[in-house]
């Protein structure tokens, strides 16, 4: 899968379907490091946490993103 190889519908539906829930997650983290980092007194660690994961998150939806239309056409 992605490496050259086209999706069938099963692989294209479950990439769309991941795609999907990592960007609602996304999007919640976030919405709660905005809503952190606006209380004087938050939490540090779990922020850096939060921000962490946020770029984890990114990384994985370009991944996808570029299994489901790659640049070289095969």
């Amino acid at each position: 899968m992605g490496w050259g190889i086209p999706l069938n519908e099963d692989e294209r539906r479950a990439f769309e379907e991941k795609l999907g829930a990592l960007r609602i997650e996304h999007r919640d983290l976030d919405s709660a490091i905005h809503a952190l980092g606006g209380d004087p007194l938050h939490d540090q660690l779990a922020l850096r946490r939060m921000k962490k994961r946020k770029l984890l998150l990114k990384d994985q939806i370009a991944w996808i993103e570029r299994q489901l239309d790659p640049d070289i056409p095969a």
